[in-house]
């Protein structure tokens, strides 16, 4: 089968991409960087470079295909990231429509369910009803919860202030997500052809709160009395953007999450459909990968 995978050699687009060739699945890679095109052939892949944000070229990407993975990069420039995803997620549709893609894999995320959620939830939802509204295409959207490989992120914080934090108290539960098994999930959907008609599905392998996620990623790089400490929404901004983020990254995908988590809304589709969940890494799982990052940190 031939497959367009967007993301270029992103934490799950990379795996899913070694998963599809191990499977004689015949790839084709969407990729802004053009010094990515060798390591995308190294894989098995055909690399296609040029912008999401450009009609013309992911019409020409997906044509041909059978099937694609969609996912919206992260567009540091943008002037306005809601309206960028929505504007991609548009043109992806569109695409497929025009071409006869008859098969889609969207990562979406957790919230997506509310039209006008925070964060990214709200341009995922408007991009969800764009690719339901296909008549003629199979669909499934992955929604994961936050991604493990974010408290990357906070290494410096647990090495040098023994902390963890963000803009909710430590009590409060995240649904936890690991890239590889989004990937996964992407893989058997997209190899089996399993799905049909329009459906989500939730990838969500465990669940912890901050005060639990504090102690045990903290235990697993030799430091016991880390502590979760909560942020104001103005002290996570700031220290977000002396980090290196633009104010509109930080706000969007760091600061609005956080507001959303705290006041439940993030997680009312979830919680009722947790039981279908998919995914096999537990908190536990991923302490062992980021004590190694912590290892190797400088």
């Amino acid at each position: 089968m031939k497959v367009t995978v967007t993301g270029s050699l992103g934490n799950i687009s990379r795996l899913l991409i070694e998963k599809l060739v191990a499977a004689k699945h015949e790839v084709r890679v969407v990729s802004s960087d053009a010094a990515k095109a060798e390591a995308i052939r190294q894989l098995g892949g055909y690399p296609l470079i040029g912008s999401v944000e450009d009609y013309g070229f992911i019409k020409k990407a997906f044509e041909g295909s059978e099937a694609v993975y969609l996912m919206i990069p992260p567009n540091f420039r943008a002037s306005n990231l809601k309206q960028y995803i929505k504007t991609v997620g548009k043109q992806y549709a569109r695409a497929i429509a025009e071409t006869g893609v008859g098969y889609a894999v969207n990562l979406s995320s957790i919230g997506a369910h509310l039209e006008d959620g925070l964060g990214p939830t709200g341009a995922n939802f408007y991009v969800e009803q764009q690719l339901n509204a296909l008549p003629d295409v199979q669909v499934l959207h992955l929604r994961p919860g936050m991604f493990f490989t974010n408290f990357y992120g906070a290494i410096p914080m647990i090495k040098y202030q023994q902390i963890l934090g963000n803009n909710f108290d430590g009590a409060v539960r995240l649904p936890l997500t690991h890239p590889a098994d989004i990937a996964t999930a992407a893989f058997q959907a997209l190899h089996n052809r399993s799905v049909s008609g329009k459906q989500i599905q939730y990838i969500v392998s465990d669940e912890k709160n901050g005060f639990e996620i504090a102690q045990l990623l903290g235990q697993a790089v030799g430091k016991p009395n880390v502590q979760w400490m909560a942020f104001s929404d103005a002290q996570l901004l700031n220290v977000l953007v002396e980090n290196g983020f633009s104010e509109q990254m930080a706000n969007v995908y760091m600061v609005e999450i956080g507001v959303a988590l705290r006041e439940g809304s993030f997680m009312e589709h979830y919680n009722e459909n947790r039981a279908l969940a998919v995914g096999e890494t537990s908190l536990q799982d991923f302490s062992r990968e980021f004590a190694l990052a912590y290892a190797h940190s400088s």
